[in-house]
């Protein structure tokens, strides 16, 4: 081999002091070579540093910065544009979507020259994170400016600053105008939910995962996984709700004039959809514009039925002296549009019978919330306002309408003025007579909220409608679920408006067995802290306050199983009904008084270890302010007033 000697190995080896000069230089040399290999080396590696560092710095570090800036300016004014959009000025939100697409498509570029990282393990995955985070915000922005160019015509008419189109005439003129003409923006429902289903299709490519729970990835992880469920419920929500857009028209009378009842329910005297059926209305609507064509008292129309049918069972059981089934206690379903069904049923019978396109519950909590943007309503002579009495600790509407409709007398009243009709038009009326700009806008809102709420409901016969009203849960109906599941549904059978002062929460505590089995028990304590009311007939009182005689009915996951119960004055039975499994018990609540229900059962199937329990709990249409806390033994999970149906996903 070159640069060695031959090495004779039967020849003595000579000692240190005997080494020839020649090895002695060889093995020099040999050191010289090494450190030479080693400098080389040396320079190989500091040469690999510094490429790093470099690339890093510019291949990485200031792209990623710019992108970094681009990425907070374009989330700022698209910030900027949501916030103009709740602040209802449409053309403000207009202009900062315009000024937000430029800066998200600079951004995307500034991405795309970074393209190197997607062939770097690790990187690769927050890369092409950012990449489909960018472009479904591109589709995003195109989705919200499609949807504001289709509303800005109609920003006078909605009450939104803005021009609008349609700002001649009175009130009443740019909503027939608008009404005529709404056809044109149905298509572009369908645009809105193309660019939705595409921001959801690059949402379902960004994996939460990737980002660890250290160093705030989990709260990254919660982000995303947030954007991702708010993305799907928004494409659901558009595609479940096209149909009601796009007949909207015809529903608001154009080019066919449409009627529908409208049905007053009195949630201070609670019933299973929201509340005693006191009152009704015919409204007609023409091209927007609505007309009242007849009003009056329930049972002024129940008495126009020559034959009404036996009451069923808990009405022959509960409401006393009440053997038939009248028009007024149809509403015994907690699902609205089975309720309404036995309604319809029965008023295809009365003589005031009118064919309508549909039936629009409303309770007093909508009235309320109108009058609250309105002011004060002035009717025949009476004024209405929102300000909180004494009598009641309620609205002084609530408290007046009570003491028009239901002072007591000993006889069944026949010719009760319809004045919560006539409230109802007054509020209509003034809201007309006013410029848009002052109270529609507002208006809308709180009837949006009362929706979500279930303080209006509806049951329209035009299929294409409903669909898209179930969309936005305003038909009242008991959904199904996969999962726990619970609604507690109470009926005054009592006659007084004690719910005006009743007082409810509902504990919902879990154990979950070693084999998974998940036992529940939920406890309702009510309790009334006001004193009773007058309610001798003699002496001609406002009988608000008095016994509530509770028929309560909890609907859990069917095929739970009812192990013990406490607190009902009659035996609990179970049945299974709409889906659910129905545990029901009746019980009694007096002035300054207290009572406890409570329920423990087995839910129909068995958790796995290490998962979530998804729970419902669906509001019963007409209640407001109930507390719900949910427990697994002493450890609370959660505790929220139930304004709205809720869904959460609980880890026991």
């Amino acid at each position: 081999m070159d640069g060695f000697s031959k090495i004779d190995l039967d020849a003595p080896t000579p000692s240190h002091s005997q080494q020839p000069t020649d090895q002695i230089n060889r093995t020099v040399s040999m050191k010289k070579r090494k450190k030479i290999n080693l400098g080389r080396a040396g320079i190989i590696i500091a040469g690999v540093v510094v490429f790093l560092l470099l690339f890093s710095i510019f291949g990485i570090v200031l792209p990623a910065q710019k992108v970094y800036k681009d990425a907070k300016t374009t989330y700022a004014t698209a910030k900027l544009a949501l916030a103009t959009l709740k602040q209802e000025d449409i053309a403000a939100s207009s202009d900062q979507l315009n000024a937000a697409k430029p800066q998200l498509l600079q951004t995307q570029k500034d991405l795309q020259g970074m393209w190197y990282l997607h062939f770097i393990p690790l990187a690769n995955w927050y890369y092409d994170d950012a990449t489909h985070l960018t472009q479904a915000g591109v589709y995003g922005l195109n989705a919200g400016q499609i949807m504001v160019d289709a509303i800005k015509p109609y920003a006078d008419v909605l009450g939104l600053h803005g021009a609008g189109s349609f700002t001649g005439g009175t009130a009443q003129d740019r909503i027939q105008t608008a009404v005529t003409t709404m056809s044109k923006i149905t298509p572009q429902i369908d645009a809105i939910g193309a660019q939705l289903a595409l921001v959801q299709k690059e949402m379902d490519q960004v994996d939460p995962n990737h980002y660890p729970a250290l160093l705030g990835g989990k709260n990254i992880q919660d982000q995303l996984k947030a954007v991702r469920l708010g993305v799907d419920e928004a494409a659901t929500f558009v595609s479940q709700a096209k149909p009601l857009i796009k007949v909207l028209p015809s529903l608001l009378g154009e080019p066919t004039e449409q009627k529908y009842l409208v049905l007053f329910q009195n949630d201070k005297e609670l019933r299973p959809t929201g509340g005693f059926m006191t009152q009704y209305a015919i409204f007609s609507v023409t091209h927007g514009v609505i007309h009242v064509d007849s009003s009056s008292d329930i049972y002024n129309l129940d008495n126009t039925i020559a034959n009404h049918p036996v009451a069923p069972r808990p009405i022959l059981e509960y409401l006393p002296q009440v053997n038939t089934w009248n028009l007024r206690d149809t509403n015994l379903s907690p699902d609205f549009l089975v309720s309404m069904q036995n309604f319809n049923n029965l008023y295809k019978q009365a003589g005031g019978y009118v064919p309508v396109s549909g039936i629009i519950g409303v309770d007093t909590n909508a009235l309320v919330g109108a009058m609250n943007v309105l002011g004060d309503i002035t009717v025949d002579g009476t004024t209405f306002s929102t300000q909180i009495v004494p009598q009641c600790n309620c609205a002084q509407v609530i408290y007046a309408l009570e003491q028009q409709v239901d002072t007591p007398v000993n006889y069944v009243k026949t010719n009760r003025k319809a004045v919560v009709t006539d409230l109802m038009y007054a509020i209509m009326q003034k809201a007309f007579a006013s410029s848009p700009k002052k109270y529609w806008g507002p208006l809308f809102q709180v009837m949006i909220n009362e929706v979500a709420q279930k303080h209006i409901l509806f049951d329209i016969y035009n299929q294409d409608a409903q669909s898209g009203l179930k969309a936005l849960n305003a038909t009242g109906q008991i959904l199904p679920f996969t999962g726990d599941y619970l609604h507690v549904n109470d009926t005054n059978f009592g006659g007084a408006k004690s719910n005006l002062f009743l007082q409810e929460a509902v504990t919902q505590d879990y154990s979950v067995k070693s084999d998974g089995t998940v036992q529940k028990t939920v406890t309702i304590n009510y309790k009334n802290p006001f004193p009773p009311s007058d309610c001798n007939l003699e002496h001609g009182g406002l009988c608000l306050n008095a016994v509530q005689r509770d028929w309560l009915r909890v609907y859990v996951p069917q095929g739970s199983k009812l192990v013990s119960s406490t607190g009902s004055q009659v035996k609990v039975i179970s049945y299974n009904e709409l889906g659910k499994t129905v545990f029901e018990g009746f019980l009694t609540i007096r002035p300054l008084g207290a009572a406890t229900y409570s329920l423990t059962y087995d839910l129909p199937f068995k958790l796995a270890n290490g998962s979530v329990l998804p729970l419902m709990v669906q509001k019963q249409p007409g209640t407001d302010n109930q507390q719900y806390t949910l427990t697994e033994g002493s450890r609370q999970l959660d505790s929220f007033i139930l304004q709205t149906d809720k869904t959460e996903n609980l880890k026991l």
